[in-house]
């Protein structure tokens, strides 16, 4: 691996880059379009201090001669615009320049800059005591490291996805492990998909029962159609007598099939699908415990994990459904057809039975050819599927750039190589299938040929010769039927061995789990100490060595620095997203790698900057933390704390509204305020916040700042800040820099140290101001 620089790979959504990151680079993409118009929905607003000067004069330089559409919350960035529009409940309720309506003092826009003005004052000013609440909001800087700090180390996976490629932190011990595991389930998938289908065993055998009953019909057919012949040679009355009693041996085994097909395929369906449910409930419930590490290698996207949900699943259900019906048939009519065949003449029977394994030997050819064809045609599936998915999940981006046809194309261009795949697969089917038919009639031109032999001697006679050529000849052909089972045996063995990857994967830290201790009480201090520490995705980049940090019990403690400083690293660590690599992290003493990792987790409240709401109610996403029964008085009162309740209220269907994917029928503020609702509700013992007011308005900003305010009271607060004039009444600010611990301590003692590093921050953000 090497540095990649423009070539980097940004991972699924950007995850691989800082918030400040991903914002930087969609505005480079934009300049890059030089459009006559400028759409800036708060552009600047996930940028560190030194960052967002850098930016706003790229921007301006940018807005020159073009029609430029500003969005903006923080009304100090739009003084110098043209024309300010006031936009009140969907209604335009002042406009023009700012020298203009500054004027009014009881205008809206003159309130809404005296009310963030207000809230400005108060964060300069210092509480009278530590026990009182400090108003704090934060910026979240989405990544595992700063490309500014260090490398970042990548290459192109076979399939393209734009993810980062990278190894897993295993121990030797634990690669042998799933080395071993993975032969295991390479050598004995059918097996344990068979253990699975255990509760439907009943349902198997009495499916079985009816494909016997169905592929035994056919030999039986064998020895009708010689008496027919025969019957044509016989006297009349001889003839009506034996055409009758031929006749109604077929309209019985008509009837017989028309039961046993009918059964068969409705029982070997039903135990399908109990299959199909059941795998896909155990790979969804592994994939859901995983460690957050597992998700980021490529083979692990949403894209790729969904077609392994989906298509893995229906390949599976291929060797119980139809597939094993037509196996236990084919099986069922040889057994038969030999025994008629030998029964008749044993030495036509002989002779014939020597030209019927070739056909198998084609099955079993054509199976080994096929085998590495069908696991590189499931992986492009995959990374079709990912364009896919990103593309519809992104259609807002797409469209804005009307990127469409471009999207088309890539898709068109992954779904080539599959195309080109289905040809060599078909190419090898057809030869192999052309083959079978092949050996099936060289089969009846030698059972004529040796029969015709064997009456011309006296050996044998004119009906024998004909058991035994409808009775092989019809087990040949269920031969011939099986072979075409080879490629679709192929791929369930590919899909049996992908599911069981996932099912037998044991997450390294397992939140399905109930080891580990729980603790009565807790006072919410945490301590940080000698904490080593590199992301599985850049084991080459060190983020964290001897990393050492105290945060008090129901204190509040701002984590400031540049985008990517490794302020969301400590978040990820103290939520055991990842665990360090050495050293410790301790909550009131006790090393958090000891405690159950669903109780620690339910401890703590986190509310980012990029909130995110599931495709269901208002209500189901509020409570989505709680795993208790909530009243409806509670999620009021946590709404109306939040300063959702009215916007919610005002909504037709009120607390019963779909949100949407992704919250995308929600404003930004709103969806912010639903995200702090559910944090609330939680009644978590350490909160963390990371720019939670960010996307919220001046008034709502004030209402939900004075809901958190309450909530941080007698508890551990962690504030990931860019704003640092939001973080001065902090009870400890500790300023991060490449990793480490620059300057740590409250907001008058850092001020006093000259050139110092929250210093220089504070004068930076003052002249942005």
């Amino acid at each position: 691996m090497s540095y990649q620089g423009y070539d980097t790979l940004v991972g699924q959504r950007g995850t691989q880059l800082s918030g400040g990151q991903k914002q930087r680079i969609a505005i480079a993409r934009a300049i890059l379009k030089d459009p006559k118009i400028i759409l800036l929905d708060e552009a600047t607003s996930a940028l560190d201090v030194e960052s967002e000067r850098i930016v706003q004069e790229a921007l301006n330089r940018m807005m020159v001669e073009r029609t430029t559409l500003v969005i903006a919350h923080r009304l100090s960035t739009v003084r110098n615009v043209d024309c300010i529009t006031v936009v009140r409940q969907g209604k335009v309720v002042e406009q023009g320049p700012h020298d203009a309506l500054v004027k009014d003092p009881n205008g809206a826009y003159s309130q809404l800059i005296r009310l963030q003005e207000t809230r400005h004052d108060e964060r300069h000013k210092l509480p009278d005591s530590r026990s009182k609440s400090t108003s704090l909001s934060f910026r979240r800087s989405r990544t595992k490291d700063s490309l500014n700090k260090s490398n970042r180390y990548s290459f192109k996976s076979p399939l393209g996805l734009p993810v980062d490629i990278h190894e897993d932190r295993m121990t030797s011990e634990q690669r042998k492990v799933e080395h071993s595991d993975s032969q295991g389930i390479k050598k004995t998938p059918f097996g344990r998909l068979f253990n699975l289908n255990k509760p439907e065993v009943p349902v198997l055998l009495l499916g079985s029962i009816a494909a016997s009953v169905h592929g035994v019909i056919f030999p039986l057919f064998g020895i009708i159609m010689p008496g027919v012949l025969k019957s044509f040679y016989e006297p009349p009355d001889q003839l009506r007598k034996d055409s009758r009693f031929w006749a109604l041996m077929s309209v019985v085994l008509g009837v017989a099939c028309l039961i046993s097909i009918a059964a068969e395929y409705f029982l070997f369906g039903i135990a399908g699908g109990k299959l199909i449910q059941r795998v896909r409930t155990l790979s969804f419930e592994r994939i859901m415990h995983q460690e957050v590490a597992w998700f980021d290698k490529p083979s692990n996207s949403s894209g790729a994990l969904g077609t392994r949900l989906s298509v893995d699943a229906l390949n599976v259900r291929r060797l119980v459904g139809d597939n094993l019906a037509l196996i236990v048939q084919a099986v069922a009519t040889l057994i038969t057809g030999f025994a008629i065949a030998f029964a008749a003449d044993w030495r036509l029977a002989l002779i014939i039975t020597c030209v019927i394994p070739l056909v198998g030997a084609q099955g079993y050819a054509q199976v080994k050819f096929l085998k590495g064809f069908s696991e590189e045609s499931k992986e492009m599936y995959e990374d079709a599927n990912q364009v896919a998915a990103d593309a519809v999940g992104s259609i807002r981006t797409v469209a804005s750039f009307c990127s469409e046809k471009r999207v088309v194309t890539i898709y068109n261009k992954k779904c080539e190589a599959l195309r080109k795949q289905g040809i060599r697969s078909g190419i090898v089917g057809g030869i192999g299938l052309g083959f079978s038919n092949l050996m099936l009639y060289l089969t009846y031109g030698l059972c004529f040929y040796v029969g015709a032999k064997f009456v011309s001697q006296g050996k044998t006679t004119f009906s024998d010769v004909f058991k035994v050529f409808f009775a092989l000849v019809l087990a040949a052909v269920s031969v011939s039927q099986s072979s075409a089972l080879s490629t679709d045996a192929t791929k369930a063995r590919d899909s049996a061995i992908s599911i069981f990857s996932i099912i037998d994967r044991k997450s390294r830290i397992d939140s399905s789990s109930d080891e580990g201790a729980i603790m009565e009480n807790i006072t919410g201090s945490i301590d940080f100490n000698n904490v080593s520490f590199k992301y599985p995705s850049r084991p080459d980049v060190q983020i964290f060595s001897d990393f050492t940090l105290h945060i008090p019990s129901q204190k509040t403690i701002a984590l400031v620095g540049e985008s990517g400083s490794g302020k969301s690293t400590i978040i990820a660590l103290l939520e055991r997203f990842y665990d360090p690599d050495s050293g410790k992290i301790s909550l009131d003493g006790v090393e958090i790698r000891s405690l159950k990792v669903s109780w620690l987790r339910d401890q703590m409240g986190l509310v980012g900057q990029e909130p995110v709401l599931f495709n269901d109610t208002i209500r189901a996403n509020i409570t989505y933390g709680k795993h208790s029964e909530v009243t409806e008085e509670e999620i009021t009162a946590v709404a109306k704390a939040a300063n959702a309740h009215e916007f919610v209220s005002s909504l037709p269907q009120g607390y019963d509204t779909v949100v949407g994917e992704k919250g995308v029928q929600l404003s930004g503020g709103q969806k912010q305020r639903v995200a702090i609702a559910r944090a609330i509700l939680k009644d978590p013992k350490i909160l963390l916040l990371d720019e939670a007011t960010s996307a919220l308005d001046a008034e709502s900003e004030s209402v939900v700042q004075d809901a958190l305010d309450r909530v941080m009271v007698s508890r551990t607060t962690i504030v990931v800040a860019h704003r640092l004039s939001t973080i001065k009444g902090a009870d400890m600010i500790a300023v991060l820099k490449e990793g480490i611990i620059a300057e740590k301590g409250k907001h008058e003692a850092l001020m006093r140290i000259k050139d110092g590093a929250y210093a220089s921050l504070v004068q930076l953000r003052s002249n942005s101001e």
